[in-house]
């Protein structure tokens, strides 16, 4: 089957990711189940309807003429707020279930970044891969002629010859990396495996200096973690309120209608009205109350635990930001030109009978590594910001 090719940037990724990926689908679904609870809370019980039928057969009688049919209809109202209460924290749960789903696309949206970018980062290796083989094949060309002329000796040809085996595996080495963050990608984005990746984003330099006591204030407000845990923590102490109103008994109040037989007694038809309470002689609800009140220390807790887990994220990340950013600029700054120069002024050099083999895989050996190691820089400079971001719970921009 041919394979269907896909251009995708990296904001198109993130909407295609946000339509589609199962994970986020699965998180929205918690809100909706949230919503069920809500209606849930604010329905009022039932009323029940009881209908009997009472009976004598003795001297003759029969159920049709000396029988009687009564029902009654019996209404529970609960007393001391329990309903408000229900419902105060069913809407705190749903709020908490939303605030969850924002951030399982927080979570997963850096994922999805983090992989499109690896994609890139595997990209410029095999650009870089490829084009240090591609130059020492052309060497090993040069070089098998002037050995079979007399002009080398076999010791430099075969260095050479490995030098190029070498660029060769790190060619097959970034595309196998390239596949598998593909792979992951179009797993994150639900796409068929068929699906050919074009991506649009490049892997560049954008510097950025974001104030980092502005970041933390942000992180604290927005993070959707921590609104979780404060609609959560509000969830549980409306759960307090409404076992501490479960002290209150409710009351059940009852009216039914009787209809006896010719035979019966004297009175034939019958109106009845009954009032009933539970008397808390025993049973005052401790239990629940004593779980409520650890429901809400454990809340409070986990609160406080993820303030704490924010603040350093924030602080890490940013960290980790100025010093990702500091090394890109090192190599920006004349590194990376310099040892592509050195590469080509030693290769001509030894053309020229300037140099030896030494010289030139020693200068060959010191470009692959300056430049590899500028792409990871540059690499990991984007990881740090996406963790920053991911941290801070909003998109970065200068």
């Amino acid at each position: 089957m041919a394979s269907k090719a896909l251009r995708l940037s990296v904001n198109d990724a993130l909407a295609l990711f946000l339509s589609q990926n199962l994970d986020v689908l699965i998180a929205k679904y918690g809100i909706e189940y949230s919503k069920g609870q809500q209606i849930t809370a604010a329905l009022f019980p039932n009323p029940v309807a009881t209908i009997g039928t009472v009976s004598s057969f003795t001297q003759g009688r029969t159920l049709s003429k000396s029988g009687a049919l009564s029902g009654q209809i019996q209404q529970l109202f609960e007393l001391a707020g329990k309903r408000g209460y229900r419902i105060e924290s069913a809407g705190y749960g749903s709020q908490s279930a939303e605030a969850a789903f924002e951030d399982a696309v927080r979570q997963l949206g850096f994922t999805v970044k983090d992989t499109y970018y690896r994609i890139q980062l595997a990209q410029r290796r095999l650009t870089l891969a490829e084009e240090n083989r591609d130059r020492f094949a052309r060497i090993l060309d040069i070089n098998t002629i002037r050995f079979k002329k007399g002009y080398i000796a076999e010791v430099d040809l075969i260095r050479i010859r490995l030098q190029m085996v070498d660029f060769q595996s790190q060619v097959i080495q970034s595309l196998q990396e390239g596949e598998t963050a593909r792979g992951d990608l179009r797993q994150l984005l639900r796409l068929s495996p068929n699906t050919t990746l074009e991506l649009t984003t490049d892997l560049d330099f954008r510097r950025i200096d974001p104030d980092i006591n502005k970041l933390r204030t942000v992180a604290l407000d927005l993070r959707p973690d921590i609104k979780a845990r404060r609609f959560t923590y509000s969830q549980r102490e409306s759960d307090l309120k409404l076992a501490k109103a479960y002290r209150i008994p409710d009351v059940t109040i009852g009216a039914g209608y009787a209809v006896q037989g010719p035979q019966g007694p004297d009175n034939p038809q019958q109106w009845a009205l009954n009032l009933g309470v539970p008397l808390p002689l025993f049973n005052r609800n401790q239990g629940g109350i004593r779980q409520a009140e650890v429901a809400v220390q454990t809340a409070e807790a986990d609160l406080n635990k993820t303030v704490n887990l924010v603040e350093n994220e924030v602080e890490v990340a940013y960290r980790n930001l100025l010093q990702s950013r500091r090394l890109v600029e090192a190599y920006v700054g004349g590194v990376l030109e310099d040892a592509r120069s050195t590469f080509t002024i030693v290769e001509r050099a030894y053309e020229r009978g300037g140099a030896t083999i030494l010289d030139l895989l020693d200068a060959a050996r010191t470009s692959r590594t300056i430049q590899q190691n500028y792409i990871e820089a540059l690499f990991s400079y984007q990881h740090q910001l996406f963790q920053l971001e991911s941290a801070v719970g909003q998109e970065i921009t200068s």
